[in-house]
């Protein structure tokens, strides 16, 4: 028997209601394109869109980045474009890790697809007020549209259910200052305010992006020779790798964002984490950026009065398993 159109509908319409809801909210570089490909191409999320910020690149770039990477997909996913600055303070221009575009500067980016004329803050607060306590924001850049709006409607942003940010160094050292991460030394201000707006956050530091963790020179011919997706990645990685190669002397790609992506979707990948009352720094000194982790348990009576834990932050993940997911899911 034939199933009829509005079946059809109808029974993609219970699927999604089963379905994960998330957001992504990124500066699109080579590494969260990584991220957002996960969860575009994940059979259990519904990404119901992804918010482009200023950051790695300036927001025109960020979102064409967007759009091109969900092409690679062929994912319909809609983007809406955001913030062109942070808060308070002119945006840092960073080109020396992923290219003057973000994506390699190998001419990958010519989205056939155009943005949403909504924007990043209300098409956020219109899901959030749509699906109360079932949404989920996957924050990979510098968090000026979630600050944006937590002060348009704070209450609503209390009905998120859960953060899920690529930031801070986690309890290694930074990669923007000794003491503090990229993402939130480009708008310390808009994380603070992200980490006491309610809503349940963990954090995924730098620290847990480095070392063994990555894709190798195996791997990334390997994604040269797979899918779609998989060789749109390895091209837009390719400033990252020769980055690597200068100061590391590494043949290998390190993705940040596409960690705190591994920790939001895959059971198993996070091994250990701690619950902290998280303090982001934001006088206009050295300190600039710094996010210091009170660990739950580890305060004792000379240490100031802090809060109860705002964050958890992962202390441990598997990278065996991560590595293994994510080029099975790019590699086809």
């Amino acid at each position: 028997m034939q199933t009829s159109e509005n079946q059809k509908v109808k029974i993609r319409g219970l699927r999604n209601m089963n379905m994960r809801k998330f957001i992504i909210d990124t500066d699109t570089a080579s590494d969260d394109a990584a991220a957002i490909m996960m969860a575009a191409l994940d059979p259990t999320i519904e990404l119901l869109g992804v918010t482009s910020v200023a950051g790695n690149v300036n927001i025109h770039q960020a979102t064409l980045n967007a759009l091109a990477t969900l092409e690679a997909c062929d994912s319909d996913v809609p983007v809406y474009p955001g913030a062109s600055r942070p808060l308070f303070r002119e945006r840092h221009e960073t080109i020396s890790v992923h290219g003057k575009d973000g994506m390699g500067d190998c001419g990958i980016i010519h989205p056939k697809t155009k943005a949403q004329k909504q924007r990043a803050v209300e098409f956020i607060l219109d899901m959030v007020n749509k699906y109360p306590g079932e949404v989920e924001i996957a924050v990979l850049g510098p968090a000026t549209n979630i600050a944006l709006a937590i002060l348009t409607d704070r209450e609503a942003m209390k009905k998120v259910k859960h953060i899920w940010s690529m930031g801070t160094p986690g309890f290694g050292p930074g990669n923007a200052t000794p003491v503090s991460e990229f993402n939130v030394f480009i708008d310390a201000e808009a994380y603070a305010l992200m980490l006491e707006c309610g809503a349940p956050v963990t954090i995924a530091g730098f620290d847990m992006c480095v070392g063994n963790i990555g894709i190798d020179k195996a791997e990334l011919e390997a994604l040269a020779n797979g899918s779609k997706a998989g060789k749109f990645l390895e091209r837009a990685t390719s400033e990252l790798l020769q980055f690597n190669l200068r100061t590391r002397n590494q043949h290998m790609v390190d993705l940040p964002d596409a960690i705190a992506m591994a920790a939001a979707l895959w059971d198993g990948f996070v091994v250990e984490q701690a619950a902290c009352y998280c303090e982001c720094c934001t006088e206009q000194n050295s300190t600039y950026g710094q996010v210091i982790f009170y660990k739950e348990g580890s305060t004792y009576e000379a240490c100031p009065n802090v809060g109860k834990p705002n964050a958890y932050v992962l202390t441990k993940v598997n990278d065996t398993l991560f590595t293994e997911r994510f080029m099975n899911l790019l590699v086809k």
